[in-house]
């Protein structure tokens, strides 16, 4: 099977280890640059999803480079479910804000009780 899979790809040029850190990195500072500077909640959200994704890329990388066990993409396939039930509950969480100060902006929302 993977024979079958590296003569699918041989037109693309190779693709090491190095190039999907570099995009994991990049990522993962793009992620954490959302998270620290932005005022909406919606786009801290965004934020996350990059560094998890980032987080996905190396787990998948270094599965393909470190061998041939699938533990990598378990990992990336639990880090997905992860994702969604936390963008699930926080769109939520934003939708409560929203309803009750008519803004999303994080630094407004101050008195989250009564």
């Amino acid at each position: 099977m993977e024979k079958f899979v590296s003569d699918l790809f041989t037109w693309l040029p190779h693709v090491g280890l190095t190039h999907f850190l570099i995009v994991s990195a990049v990522l993962f500072a793009l992620g954490i640059y959302g998270i620290a500077t932005r005022r909406n909640a919606i786009m801290v959200l965004m934020g996350v999803e990059l560094v998890l994704n980032a987080a996905n890329i190396n787990f998948i990388a270094f599965s393909r480079y470190g061998g041939v066990n699938f533990d990598g993409q378990v990992a990336a396939i639990f880090v997905i479910i992860l994702a969604a039930a936390e963008a699930a509950v926080a769109l939520a969480i934003v939708l409560n804000i929203y309803n009750r100060f008519q803004t999303v902006n994080v630094d407004e929302v101050s008195a989250l009780k009564e």
